[in-house]
């Protein structure tokens, strides 16, 4: 064909393997350095970014005729320019790597969703008398003490609670300590040691807030040593309300200290370490870290990403998830990971983790140790059961999105969801929200809230929903389907609005049925209940949700979040409106 003809006068089968054999051919160009490529579509959008020792090689590996996994397939259709980055070795693109995700966020990368905040507790030394504090988001620095994460089901609150109460320590914020005059009701209680008002000597309070920290640090054993022998010394004062209110306490402390608390000898040790291990199922894989801090097991994280991520091998994937995890948890870093990834990938996590500035001692990255050999096992199999339990209860996030995909006809699993839903009473204070969820999972940095132009005639679906889609298609990317709150009218409206834009992405709506089911034979009223629908243009009838439960919990959750946002920012507008009514001006009397 004539290099003449433009892309844009081809047929697009035609137009993709033009643009194909141009990336090809600039691919050839690369240097054969290590570095970073990052892809783009039609729009110059970048939709991934991949690392590679030789990028000529990495590269060109895309657009030549070598077989490619279903993932890369799809990813190729969509590419049609890329740039490149180069780096002085493997770790620095295993780190560029990572900055350029979190940077652009391409669609075809997985990120790490962690919507997990788990609670330390934290002894600001800093402050006079200093007290137990219970934290989600740690600001480290000199003075302060920090110990946790503490994760579901260690009953951190509860432990705090009976701890600061048992032992009389200060509660009150700082403020309120510097400017009580008189000791508070929680002195007369004998609930508190009164600092504020020097009520205790600095030496005995400090001795009392260490025998509580001890609970947080491995030393459990020696808080309740304590407090049993302050219980048997309120009974022989026949202080016996006090007895048996520390009685009432030393089940939840004991049931704490035991939970966390490593019996095996193999593991008796005070150092920081996170065993890591996964299992690799027929859709998914499943990533779990066990945490160790000081001796105690805190807990565990699990991760799960569809089995189409994996571009070349697992591991390779893995290292991205760890990296991304670790960069980003300052807050209680381990000194030693032992993972079952092969050498050379321990070997690149270490040298990328030995890069960031916030890491103030080198976190070593292993393989399995015999000394670990029993947690990591167990690791394993906390990988293999969270996506065993996950799988049976149709949890699956993927599940729901690949019925979605066959239901729709696409061509690939879709990734990005938008919901949308416009609230207005009688014409006045329109608004609407819109939800964004990536593989299945809330998106809220890119939540977003519209206020929509009242109408001279009041309710105009058409108008409103018409001014939404320009205001959005000016907005960033687009998602892969369009999830509208209402019934085939509102979907029809949704999708002439994309049609005059010129926007051709799928539409569906959620909306409610009445299903009256009746039992023969009995006479009885019958019973009305409301069933979940998915509206699907050019189906002849909806498709009931229930069919699907994992499916069903990701729409109904996208429609319950879009509801609960439009509604709230509808009433704020329409308070603001009442209130701020003028009111006729009087006259005032000469």
């Amino acid at each position: 064909m004539n290099d003449s003809v433009k892309d844009n006068q081809l047929p697009a089968s035609e137009k993709r393997s033009i643009l194909t054999v141009k990336c090809e051919e600039k691919a050839r160009l690369l240097p054969t350095k290590p570095g970073c490529y990052l892809m783009k579509n039609k729009a110059e959008q970048i939709i991934y970014v991949g690392k590679a020792k030789n990028l000529r090689a990495r590269v060109l590996s895309y657009f030549n005729n070598s077989a490619k996994g279903p993932k890369t397939e799809i990813l190729v259709s969509h590419i049609t320019e890329f740039d490149f980055i180069m780096t002085e070795n493997d770790a620095e693109s295993f780190v560029l790597e990572n900055n350029l995700i979190k940077k652009h966020a391409p669609k075809y990368n997985i990120r790490l969703k962690d919507d997990k905040s788990y609670p330390y507790v934290v002894i600001n030394t800093n402050e006079p008398f200093p007290r137990l504090e219970f934290i989600r988001r740690v600001k480290r620095g000199k003075g302060i003490d920090v110990h946790g994460p503490f994760v579901t089901g260690s009953n951190i609150w509860d432990v705090l609670r009976i701890l600061t109460k048992s032992f009389s320590l200060r509660d009150c914020k700082l403020s309120d300590f510097k400017t009580r005059k008189e000791p508070c009701l929680l002195y007369q209680m004998k609930q508190c040691s009164a600092p504020c008002v020097g009520k205790i000597e600095q030496n005995e309070y400090a001795r009392d807030l260490s025998l509580a920290s001890d609970m947080f640090s491995g030393s459990g054993a020696k808080t309740i040593r304590e407090l049993e022998r302050r219980m048997m010394s309120a009974a022989e004062n026949e202080e016996f309300e006090k007895a048996a209110q520390i009685r009432d306490s030393l089940g939840v402390l004991g049931e704490f200290a035991n939970n966390f608390k490593q019996s095996n000898a193999e593991l008796d040790s005070d150092r920081n370490i996170d065993i890591v291990a996964y299992y690799l199922g027929e859709i998914e894989v499943d990533l779990s870290i066990y945490m160790m801090r000081n001796g105690i097991l805190l807990g565990h994280k699990n991760f799960s990403f569809s089995n189409l991520d994996i571009e070349e091998n697992v591991e390779d994937l893995l290292l991205n998830y760890l990296f991304q995890y670790y960069s980003a948890t300052y807050d209680s870093l381990p000194q030693l990971i032992v993972t079952q990834m092969n050498t050379e990938a321990n070997e690149l996590l270490e040298s990328g983790l030995a890069t960031l500035e916030k890491i103030e001692k080198p976190i070593r990255v292993r393989p399995p140790l015999k000394q670990y050999d029993s947690l990591l096992n167990l690791t394993r199999d906390h990988a293999f059961e969270q996506q065993r339990v996950r799988m049976l209860h149709e949890d699956s996030v993927y599940v729901g999105l690949n019925k979605l995909k066959d239901l729709l006809g696409l061509k690939e699993r879709p990734v990005v969801l938008e919901c949308y839903d416009i609230a207005i009473f009688q014409g006045t204070s329109p608004t609407a929200a819109q939800i964004v969820f990536h593989d299945g999972k809330p998106d809220k940095k890119n939540y977003r809230n519209y206020h929509l132009q009242e109408l001279p005639e009041g309710n105009n679906d058409f108008a409103m929903m018409r001014e939404l889609i320009i205001r959005r298609s000016d907005n960033g990317a687009l998602p892969d389907v369009f999830i509208v709150d209402g019934g085939l009218g509102q979907v029809n409206i949704f999708k002439e609005a994309l049609k005059e834009l010129g926007i051709a992405i799928p539409v569906i709506g959620i909306a409610k049925s009445k299903v009256v089911k009746s039992k023969d034979g009995f006479k009885h009223e019958d019973i009305k209940r409301s069933e979940e629908r998915l509206i699907i243009p050019g189906r002849s009838n909806p498709y009931m949700l229930n069919q699907n439960r994992s499916l069903f919990k990701i729409i109904v959750q996208m429609r319950d979040e879009a509801h609960r946002f439009s509604r709230r920012l509808h009433h704020k507008e329409e308070t603001k409106r009442v209130f701020n009514t003028k009111k006729p001006k009087t006259s005032k009397k000469k």
